[in-house]
């Protein structure tokens, strides 16, 4: 898929906000991607989870043992990837704010891991999960996302294969324009305060 492809399922969707909006990472935009919107018609999820596999090398695919994505905004495409991959997905939960696996979920020993999310900034969240799926005794290899907000500069210690890198501005709490300032801040994201 294009860059525009991509863009053009998010607006078809409704999934391109424009506001001003408190990320999981802390951090303000005057831009939100959805990707709840974005995947909650399976066969675009499917197709974007399709995109996303053939951005992944094959010599790392092949390693992929399983697929793991953090709750709540990776479930959907984790799922997807694992669908379009051939292998088992799950996901981490954070019920008392740090990630764990639940619900009768456990990773083999050793097992080569594919982290899933949705949308990347910080990679705060990627990297919490990484080291969920250490203490399991897996190893995650490589992750993957359909849009990469950082636009290339997020370091999450593991080869990062984003659909889509986009660099909509993002501002401390203190440092934002006048502009997005006077519009009411909503938070859509799942990082509890």
């Amino acid at each position: 898929m294009t860059e525009d492809e991509v863009l053009a399922e998010f607006r078809a969707s409704g999934a391109l906000l424009e506001g001003h909006f408190k990320l999981s990472s802390g951090r303000h935009s005057g831009h939100y991607l959805q990707c709840a919107r974005v995947l909650m018609n399976p066969a675009r999820a499917a197709r974007l989870a399709e995109a996303v596999v053939a951005g992944i090398p094959a010599d790392v695919r092949e390693q992929i043992d399983v697929v793991v994505s953090p709750a709540m905004g990776g479930i959907i495409i984790g799922h997807e990837v694992g669908r379009a991959m051939g292998r088992d997905a799950m996901f981490l939960e954070r019920p008392e704010g740090s990630f764990h696996l639940r619900r009768g979920f456990a990773i083999a020993p050793g097992a080569k891991v594919l982290m899933v999310e949705d949308v990347v900034t910080t990679g705060l969240s990627s990297r919490e999960a990484i080291a969920a799926v250490a203490r399991e005794g897996a190893e995650v290899i490589a992750e993957c996302a359909i849009i990469d907000r950082s636009c290339g500069s997020v370091d999450l210690g593991v080869p990062f294969y984003p659909l889509l890198a986009i660099d909509f501005p993002t501002y401390a709490p203190d440092s934002l324009p006048e502009a997005l300032a006077r519009i009411e801040v909503t938070k859509p994201g799942s990082r509890k305060e």
